[in-house]
């Protein structure tokens, strides 16, 4: 996944990262008051890659279905690596998401299977705002980046787990629920994205544009489910799982 908010340090600059940095002299100034300006990376084609892809499966059996043991995805990049880790397991996998350069960049992706009413779907979580300014900055492009970046996230997930959807390959018309989470209104919303087998085979293609359309970014990738979000039910079921939110 591309990096979602700008390194400060020059020195920190990768070639996959979502900022390079040129200098920019001011008129009227010498060299020695040239600025360093972030520019972002944001119009190529988002490709996986499996090569990159490193999967932990912590505590959790390919073997039963997630409607019977809770089941959970951790996907996190390295700009120093340049690599995505997806953990496998049945709560989030907090070691994942520690240091400040995490708690920084918040650009981790978590997801949980879910059946409600007996019906399984995945819920994927993405953090657009909140927690410290330098997000709500930048809230904007990191609503365009994750979903432009979503697909590749769900590629990683059916290719990660792919033993589970072979032993169960209904999951892959399960609907895939995508919850962005911002203190800006216009971008804490849910949607759904259709079936996961078509959301995971969506191209990036459909969601690029050019910077003059920052400013109204829609997103026609997502699929018209026309369905309200599945609420669980309130008392004990069997028709339910897990009965607490793992997310």
């Amino acid at each position: 996944m591309s990096t979602l908010t700008t390194s400060f340090l020059p020195s920190l600059e990768k070639e996959n990262s979502l900022f390079v940095y040129t200098r920019r002299r001011r008129r009227g100034h010498s060299k020695k008051s040239q600025s360093i300006v972030p520019v972002a990376r944001l119009f190529g084609p988002s490709i996986f890659e499996a090569s990159k892809l490193k999967v932990l499966f912590l505590g959790v059996d390919e073997k039963k279905h997630p409607a019977k043991l809770p089941r959970t995805y951790t996907l996190t990049h390295s700009d120093i690596t340049c690599k995505l880790t997806l953990a496998v397991s049945q709560t989030i996998n907090n070691s994942q998401l520690e240091g400040w350069y995490n708690r920084l960049q918040r650009d981790e992706v978590v997801a949980e299977w879910k059946k409600v009413k007996g019906k399984m779907s995945l819920h994927v979580h993405c953090h657009i705002s909140g927690d410290h300014f330098l997000l709500d900055f930048v809230a904007r492009l990191r609503y365009y980046i994750f979903c432009k970046e979503l697909p590749v996230v769900l590629k990683a997930f059916v290719h990660g787990d792919g033993n589970l959807l072979k032993n169960y390959p209904e999951l892959e018309e399960a609907l895939v629920w995508v919850y962005f989470h911002s203190n800006i209104q216009e971008f804490n919303k849910v949607d759904c994205w259709g079936p996961l087998k078509e959301a995971s085979s969506l191209s990036s293609s459909t969601t690029n544009s050019s910077s003059s359309e920052l400013g109204e970014i829609q997103m026609d990738n997502t699929s018209n489910c026309n369905l309200d979000l599945p609420q669980p039910c309130q008392g004990s079921c069997t028709c339910c799982f897990p009965s607490t939110r793992k997310i």
